[in-house]
């Protein structure tokens, strides 16, 4: 498949796309219907259909009875911690095997020419950024995400988070599941922003930032802080008119959800002639320029705060337009400090 069709490769060989990135026209004033409704089915599928199915299965084939999670016990925590280990596993890796092990397109729609194991680099335990990310996902992540999990599913058997049926709430719960993505875009954008400032960005989300060349494992790659400030978006469930299902739902947009924006390539080919958007690019400019798209786009967050970056050589340009502020700001706070010390 010829990715030349859709983007260009600069002599580095990074890839890029033709076209600019669109913020979703969900939060749009005025509000465009006909780009609404062209946009609707890429909100459900692939991926928001295929991390609600999980949560389905999750609820009917690993979730214990309701009876048993009423008390804290080893055994069902213990069971849950290798359910999601086992499907990050299975998930992640099917990425990973089709993507950089066999490299079944090989570069082609790949952001950065380069494939991570090919730099070893100390910022990464053992210098490997894979060894590092599986490992930080594996000991950090997945516990905290099933920590989390835990504490929810213990607060819905004990009554302690709201716990409506389908049955007798299906619109009410309806609405809940079309807006899972909504919460998650919010509470990411809110969180991204905390450990963006300087102290928790030194001690915490440097962890994630040291993947400039994010692969599948990059995902959930995190220092344990970050780990459970992101996994938190599940606690807004506590409160919510919603049920365990639904809160799997939120769960799995983030744990599943991570994939999409760090697998490092624009499309996937599926088959000869199939191609699957990863809409990563947004994502993938964080990455390599630190302090632009701190959302993933579905709500216009980074457009209203003036950090948007929609890969054009106009986003570059204000981009570079807000750093030459910042640091004439700096020089300027720094020459008046200057002065107030001279005159003491």
């Amino acid at each position: 498949m010829d990715d030349l069709k859709y983007g260009t490769r600069n002599k580095r060989g990074d890839w890029a796309p033709n076209e600019p990135i669109e913020t979703a026209p969900l939060f749009a004033f005025p509000p465009k219907l006909l780009a609404l409704l062209k946009w609707l089915p890429h909100y459900f599928f692939p991926w928001n259909a295929i991390f609600a199915a999980s949560a389905v299965a999750y609820w009917a084939w690993a979730i214990p009875p309701t009876e048993t999670m009423q008390t804290l016990g080893i055994g069902w925590i213990a069971w849950l911690y290798v359910v999601n280990a086992v499907c990050v596993f299975l998930f992640y890796g099917a990425f990973e095997l089709h993507l950089y092990v066999l490299k079944r397109q090989e570069n082609r729609f790949k952001y950065n020419g380069k494939f991570p194991a090919e730099q070893k680099s100390k910022a990464f335990w053992f210098e490997s950024q894979n060894l590092d990310n599986i490992l930080r996902t594996f000991l950090s992540g997945v516990t905290i995400w099933t920590a989390v999990e835990v504490a929810m599913l213990w607060a819905y058997a004990n009554g302690y988070a709201p716990w409506l049926s389908f049955a007798e709430n299906p619109w009410t719960l309806a609405f809940v599941a079309l807006v899972v993505p909504v919460i998650h875009e919010f509470h990411f954008f809110c969180i991204h922003r905390l450990i963006h400032t300087p102290l928790l960005y030194k001690w915490v989300h440097s962890v994630h930032h040291n993947s400039v060349n994010p692969s599948p494992w990059s995902s959930l790659s995190m220092h344990p802080v970050e780990h459970l400030l992101y996994f938190g978006t599940a606690f807004y469930h506590l409160v919510l008119p919603s049920n365990p299902i639904l809160m799997l739902y939120q769960l799995h947009y983030a744990g599943f959800g991570a994939i999409p924006g760090h697998v490092g390539f624009d499309k996937v080919e599926v088959g000869e002639e199939t191609l699957v958007d990863s809409h990563a690019y947004a994502h993938y400019l964080h990455h390599k320029y630190f302090e632009v798209n701190y959302g993933d786009a579905l709500i216009p967050l980074d457009r209203w705060f003036g950090t948007w970056h929609d890969g054009s050589k106009e986003g570059e340009a204000r981009m570079q337009e807000r750093y030459r502020k910042r640091k004439e700001k700096l020089a300027a706070r720094k020459a008046r400090n200057t002065i107030g010390e001279a005159a003491e």
